[in-house]
Formats: structure tokens, sequence, C-alpha cells
């Protein structure tokens, strides 16, 4: 397209002579003006900056990179000559960092090859040679064969033995056009998205390069910005990582980057940039992102077509369920009750044994266990069990044996019992159990407490959010495909429901958010970005406050993407100090054996590390031991 995207142009009446001055002048004598330097050096485009390199050398005979260097420290230092590079060498550099050294940097270079056009790759080695007297497609494939990205792709079907080939051979087909249109009828027949495949058929470094390649390929200015948003979200920022990207996109998608950034995130880039940097840093990167968009709260018209586009890749979408937990071969429950009977007796616990059994079979053969326990010993496991072990551990084993729908009801019990109410944990599963599991866990809770759940809930919550709970306690949400002209209807109430006072739109969201089918709700929140020229988070996030809020924006979520809602969830119980050991329990019991496959690729994918990795930094013992069998794998 022939519209300018970036956020740096050439600067009109450029003098390159009268630059090199002002520069020179501002690092001459004790301390140097960074203010003048950051300012002048960001308002001028790349070629023009080569032009000011060559104008410092002609008259003060030195090196302008260098001078920068000495004068300059840390990060902004490594900012502003990065700035100084052609973006070639500076790729160069990029990748030639990512290398050398110990570890390599795989984000880095799948960033950077999977992200760059064919002239930009011809360039980046042209320099590579130039500047390191060194092959780059030589240095990259003695740190891993799988990012050898030139011949990889024409390496041709006969040297893969696996579904890699394919992938390999559709991918190298590099028209853009042409790879959506693949996409979007491979959907259609596998009934599942391209990277939905690629996760559940390769891991490691390749899968990440595969998703990055598809990622591109869909949205290159989506890509950056959910490279960028990892980069500065959580504790710490990488710095290279926002360096180099806020450098190679400054002239020329910068302006989608942050259209998508704040689409994705509901916050601008800008705001995130200002609140994770300092100094005269963070100056520089805000002059290179150019703007705040939070100001604006509407689409632009790219944006609201990305947004459209999102919720239909969304709907188009069956997701693969995968458990981590399944049922164990040659199951023999006589066997287990005695050895766990074993296990309990006399002096001290065996716990290993104990966490071996009870964790590695499936639900339906714990409760086979639990049966053979009674009739074999006379005696009940459950209380057995509380007895021999404590805190965490006791609460997740026994959380294990209990059946899901005693379980779910003894966590809404919990959830509501004592002082406070755990808002978040009356959201989580009413929002995401099944008409089924909720009828299930209504009856459980009736059995277990003597009380219906809906009383319990009227009893603890009020207002409007006691309104939605009691609407999910009922287990009615339709079930079924959407209906296209209904979705319109909707989609339409909810737009007009914005313009309403808050009561009445609180009201007529939960009339649509409460009551539709998912698949339904997705093609709602589709139209809806027609109809309003807005997103539905972001208005949920805008106009209501507090757990009404929360309870309509977990609903979204989870209608998007149910396993990344929950791989989110449980990186708030984990992430800061401390952990919510009561949530962390919840969903890997409760996910186990459904999805917990699908949120542990969700997690890696959203926050670069993976679940196995969290749960092992921030647990300890047995328990932790317990939650790793449950989590299946590290990504």
């Amino acid at each position: 397209r022939g519209v300018f995207r970036g956020t740096i142009a050439d600067a009109s009446d450029f003098d390159p002579t009268a630059d090199a001055e002002a520069l020179y002048n501002a690092m001459k004598g004790i301390g140097s003006d960074k203010e003048a330097i950051l300012d002048l050096v960001t308002s001028r485009s790349n070629a023009q900056r080569q032009e000011v390199i060559a104008a410092y050398k002609s008259n003060f005979g030195q090196d302008l990179i260098d001078d920068l260097k000495y004068e300059l420290t840390g990060k902004f230092e490594r900012l502003i000559v990065s700035l100084m590079r052609t973006p070639a060498y500076h790729d160069a550099k990029e990748i030639h960092d990512a290398i050398k050294g110990a570890g390599t940097n795989e984000r880095c270079l799948i960033e950077v090859l999977a992200s760059r056009n064919n002239k930009q790759i011809h360039d980046m080695v042209a320099a590579y040679k130039d500047a390191y007297g060194r092959d780059l497609e030589e240095d990259v494939i003695e740190t891993q064969t799988h990012f050898d990205h030139c011949d990889l792709y024409a390496a041709g079907e006969e040297q893969w033995g696996t579904d890699e080939a394919k992938f390999i051979m559709i991918l190298g087909n590099r028209s853009v056009t042409h790879l959506r249109m693949v996409f979007d009828e491979y959907e259609k027949i596998a009934e599942m998205s391209i990277e939905d495949s690629i996760k559940n058929e390769l891991s490691g470094d390749f899968e990440r390069l595969m998703l990055a390649v598809v990622q591109c390929i869909r949205s290159v200015p989506m890509f950056f910005a959910k490279r960028l948003y990892k980069s500065m979200k959580g504790l710490g920022t990488a710095d290279n990582t926002l360096i180099r990207i806020m450098i190679s996109r400054s002239e020329i998608d910068m302006l989608d980057i942050r259209e998508c950034f704040r689409l994705r995130y509901e916050k601008s880039l800008y705001n995130m940039i200002k609140d994770d940097t300092s100094g005269d840093y963070k100056q520089t990167l805000l002059n290179l992102c150019g703007g705040d968009d939070d100001l604006a709260g509407e689409f632009f018209p790219e944006a609201a077509q990305i947004a459209y586009k999102m919720w239909e890749l969304s709907a188009m979408t069956r997701v693969q369920l995968r458990p981590t937990v399944r049922p164990a071969p040659n199951f023999d429950p006589a066997a287990d009750a005695q050895a766990l009977r074993k296990a309990m007796k006399g002096f001290g616990t065996d716990e290993d044994a104990i966490i071996d059994i009870v964790a590695r079979r499936s639900n339906a053969q714990r409760q086979e266990i639990r049966q053979a326990f009674k009739s074999l010993l006379g005696r009940d496991l459950m209380k057995d069990l509380k007895s021999e072990l404590s805190k965490n551990l006791e609460r997740l084993i026994i959380g294990l044996m209990l059946t899901p729908a005693e379980f779910d009801a003894k966590m809404m019990r919990k959830a509501m019992e004592g002082a406070g109410t755990d808002e978040h944990a009356l959201i989580e599963i009413l929002v995401t159990r099944s008409n089924q599991e909720i009828h299930a866990m209504n009856a459980a809770y009736q059995d277990a407490y003597k009380k219906s759940l809906e009383d319990a809930v009227q009893s603890d919550t009020s207002g409007h959010f006691c309104r939605i709970l009691v609407s999910l306690v009922q287990g009615a949400r339709e079930e079924g495909p959407a209906d296209v002209e209904r979705a319109n209807a909707d989609a339409q109430e909810l737009a007009d429901a914005c313009n309403a006072d808050s009561d009445d739109m609180v009201m007529k969201f939960m009339s649509i958010l409460c009551t539709r089918s998912f698949p339904h709700l997705r093609k709602v929140f589709q139209e809806f970005v027609k109809c309003s020229n807005k997103d539905i988070e972001q208005i949920i996030k805008k106009e209501m406050s507090g757990d009404v809020k929360n309870a309509f924006y977990a609903i979204v979520c989870s209608v998007k993407n149910q396993p990344s809602y929950f791989a989110d969830r449980l990186y708030k119980a984990m992430k800061g100090l401390g952990t919510d050991d009561r949530a962390l329990i919840r969903i890997m019991v409760s996910r186990s054996e459904i999805d917990l496959f699908n949120i542990r690729k969700e997690f890696k994918e959203t926050h670069d590390d993976s679940l196995h990795e969290f749960i092992q930094g921030d647990t300890s013992g047995d328990y932790r031991k317990t939650l790793l069998i449950l989590c299946g794998g590290e990504d």
C-alpha cells in the first residue's frame, strides 16, 4: 500500500553539515547535552543520519558513532548508536550478537528472520559479510539446524519425515495473500487454525519459528505488537528487544503496530513505554513511538479490520482440547487401594507412593479406588488422606479424589465462606463450566451443604453482580452454533446499549452475554466491531467497573479463547509475591483431564515461560511434585 505508516520520516530543510555541527557542540566540553542529541537523531530519517555521519567525518575528522559511544552510557547509548546504523547493518549486528557467546538468543533470530522481506534479508546477509567477514548462513546453521532460513524452505519434502516438511513447503511459498487464503482453507478443512495445528504437532524452537512465520503472514504489525508487549510486561524489561523493534519499525509500520497493540492489550504502546522506562532512554523511545493512541478511544479503519478478522478467526477455529492426565493402563483399583493403605499405615507417610497413584489415574479411576478402599478395608479413604497429609499437598490430593462436581461445589463453598468473598473464583467457575457441569455442581452442593447453590450465591453477593451469577448458576445457556441473523441483531442491541445509562447497559449485556451459546457470542462480538467501531473488551473495561466488569470480561475472554483465559488466571496466581494456591489447585485439578495441554501452550505463547517453569519456581516439595505431574511436561 502506498501510504506511509512509519512515525519517523525525512526532515524538511535538512542540512547535514549544520546537524553535524550541532552534534559536535552537544558533545563538546564537560558533560553532553543529551536532549539536543536525542531530539536531533529522532527527528531525522535513517538515510539522513547517514549523511550526518559523513558530514561529521569530513568536518571534524572524527567518527560520529565512536564519539557518541564515548559520551553516552547504558541503554540510552545503545539506542542512539543503533539508530545511527543502517537497517541492514543494524539487523546484521543483532543477528551477530544473538549467536555469538555461550547461549544463542533464538527469539531474536526468529523475530528478525521471520519478519523481514526478501530484500531486507539479502541486504542483511551482505552487511553481515562486510562487517564480520563471515557467511551469515553458515553462522546460523552452526547454532541451530532449524534456523537455516534460506535453505530450509527449499529443502523439499524428501529430506523431511514428519509434518514438518508440509509446514515448511507451505510456508516457504512466501506470497502473503496466497498464504492467507491457504490458512483460511486449512481452517475450514481441519476445523482448527494453522497455529493450533503447529502447537499440536511441533515443539521447542522449531514450533516457535513456525508460529512466528505464520503470525508474520497473518499480520506483521500484530506480531511486533506481541513482541513489544512481552518485552515490557512483568518484572524487568527486555531492553534489547524493545530497542530493536522500535528502531527497525519506526520508518516502516509503527503506526500499525500501535493500533494492533492497543487492540490487543487495551493500553497504548506509548503508555506502556512511559510506565516501563525512564530518563533520556524513555524520551527517545517515545519520540520513536510518535503518539498516544489511548487519546482516541475509537478504532482506526485498519484496526477495526484487524479486530473483525481476529473474531472471525476465533469463530472459525475449533480447538482440539487435550488433557494432560489420562486413564492409567492395566488399572487395578484393589491393588491401588492396598498400596495407599500401606503408604499411610504405621509411622510416617509415604507421600511419594500416594502422589504416584493419585496423580497418575483418571478421576473415574480414583472413584473406583475410593470404593475399593471402603469395601476391602472398611475405611474412608478421604478421612485417612486428610489425617496423613497437610497444607497444600492435602488440598491438592483431596481435590483430585473428589468427583469434578464435588470439587466444583467445594470450590464455590470456599469462595463464599468466611469474611471475604473470592469473586474471581466464583466468576471463573461459573463462566467456564458447561450446563451439564453446572447442574452436576448444583446437585453436589445441595448434597454436601444442605442448601441450594443459588441461595448461597444470593446471600453472599448483591446487585448486578449477584444477578449475573444467579443467571449463570441456572445452567441454562443456549447450546449450538451461531445464528447469523440473530447475531447481527444481538450485536446491534449491544452497540445501542453502549449509549444507554449504565444500569440499562448492564442489564442488556447480561441478557445476551449470560444466555447465548459461546459460538453464537463469537459471531456477536465480531459483528459488534462493525456496528460500533469499538471493541467489546475495551467497552467493558471503560464503561463498567468492579465485579460486573470482571464477570463480563471473563465471559468475553472465555468465548474468545478459553485455554488462554485459564493460562492468564494461572499466570496471575503465581506472578509477583506470594502464590494464590487455591486458584492454582482449582485450575490444575479441574482442567487436567480436559484442556490443560492447550492451557500450557497458551501460557508459553503469552508469557514466554512454560507453565512447568513457573510452577517449579513458585512452589516446593511434594506439592510441587504433584503439580508438575498434572502439568504433564515442559514446553
